[in-house]
């Protein structure tokens, strides 16, 4: 089988709403082994939904649209479906009792005017319970081609899709494909590639592909076999090569983070840690508080931003920022040992740089940046020259500092 993702709404192309539905199906149907070619996103407008159906339909079996349920004139997305296979709206009691309960039990009284609309669906179909809202999806089931419509908010869509959607696919699933994702940090895409560039080449079943972000990259391993364990043995092989070329720049697989590895380590070691943030502005805090129960381990977090906070809170001294500079290996050392001491902890961590735009010298450019760790007592400096806007060069800082630690805690 394959499929086509349809994502409707006006608001996505105006770029209000971020699309993380096409995402979410598009990982789901492959787990389930069914192929996904093409998505598109159309506006609230029937004439050009009904043109999108029409050559996806050409293109594919299954059509998963989400978005159009809601109670409005232009929520038109069950209609057009309706239009296209030549079927008549009809209402649905049972939908309409329960739409009618919700509204009661939240006190907006009872249905009526255009709420009533969400209770039609096309002649025949599947209605697929909304446990999330008040728009209930559909199955449309028409000479080999299936249109599944799904609500928009994805609160709603995710469930509906694993509670009755999957289920339904199920039937047409023949073999499954399985992922696994290799997180890699501290080695560029470029280089990563030359390391592995056979493998990416000659895969075939499994594939491998990399996918890079801001100081990240990502490898997928995917596999497609008649079990799940088949496929899990035509991954092993694989991944075990990757990992002995690439060693320790492997961080995490799957959904695992940067953060979420460091939090493990600190609190399986039982060490404590205090971050002290000049031009990163609390980004490498507000990671690690991400991680649930982290808060035994990472004790303060503190943005010295100007040089009286890192004399006042830090205790660096005035003379190491005369002589030196907030923006130098001096500062940072200070700095790092500075946060440590004073929070009490075992791990000191510290970025001071110039993230721009302006404020860069010849001697001292825009993306000069310095982080400082100390463990133990025992601190050292690494020196970053970074690209990028503001944002980038803040963001990468946290990125790389965090990475430094992961790999000294390791040691």
């Amino acid at each position: 089988m394959i499929a086509e993702i349809l994502c409707i709404g006006t608001e996505l192309l105006l770029g209000d709403i971020v699309n993380t539905n096409a995402q979410y199906l598009s990982r789901r149907l492959a787990d389930l082994g069914i192929s996904v070619y093409h998505q598109s996103v159309v506006g609230d407008n029937v004439e050009r939904l009904k043109k999108e159906l029409e050559e996806a339909f050409a293109r594919a079996d299954l059509v998963i649209a989400t978005g159009g349920l809601g109670p409005t004139p232009d929520d038109l997305t069950k209609e057009t479906g309706a239009d296209y296979f030549r079927k008549n709206m009809v209402l649905d009691q049972e939908s309409l009792n329960k739409l009618n309960s919700y509204f009661i039990k939240n006190g907006k009284g009872e249905l009526k005017g255009n709420n009533i609309k969400q209770a039609y669906f096309p002649e025949g179909s599947l209605i697929l319970p909304n446990n999330h809202g008040t728009a209930p999806g559909c199955v449309i089931e028409e000479t080999n081609k299936i249109l599944i419509v799904l609500p928009g908010p994805p609160r709603e869509m995710k469930p509906m899709f694993e509670d009755s959607v999957v289920p339904f696919l199920k039937k047409y699933s023949k073999g499954i494909l399985k992922s696994k994702v290799l997180r890699i940090c501290g080695i560029g895409e470029g280089i990563m590639a030359e390391k592995i560039s056979d493998i990416i080449n000659d895969s075939i079943n499994p594939t491998v592909a990399p996918y890079a972000k801001e100081w990240e990259v990502t490898l997928r391993i995917t596999s497609k076999a008649d079990t799940e364990e088949e496929a899990s043995k035509l991954i092993e092989p694989v991944e075990k090569e990757i990992r002995k070329r690439l060693g320790e720049n492997i961080y995490g697989e799957d959904e695992t983070s940067l953060e979420e590895v460091i939090a493990e380590i600190l609190l399986s070691k039982n060490l404590t840690i205090s971050t002290a943030e000049s031009c990163t502005g609390g980004l490498i805090a507000s990671r690690l508080v991400d991680y649930p129960g982290v808060s035994s381990v990472f004790l303060e977090g503190a943005v010295t931003y100007s040089n009286e906070a890192k004399i006042s809170r830090l205790k660096v001294k005035k003379e190491t920022l005369e002589n030196f500079g907030a923006v130098s290996e001096e500062t940072a050392r200070e700095m790092a040992e500075g946060i440590a001491k004073t929070a009490g902890t075992d791990i000191g961590l510290s970025t001071t740089g110039i993230a721009g735009p302006g404020g860069g010298t010849p001697e001292k450019p825009v993306g000069l940046v310095y982080v400082g760790l100390s463990i133990n007592g025992n601190a050292q400096v690494k020196k970053l020259e970074l690209s990028g806007n503001r944002e980038m060069i803040r963001r990468r800082t946290a990125i790389a500092a965090l990475d430094w630690l992961r790999r000294e805690l390791m040691k």
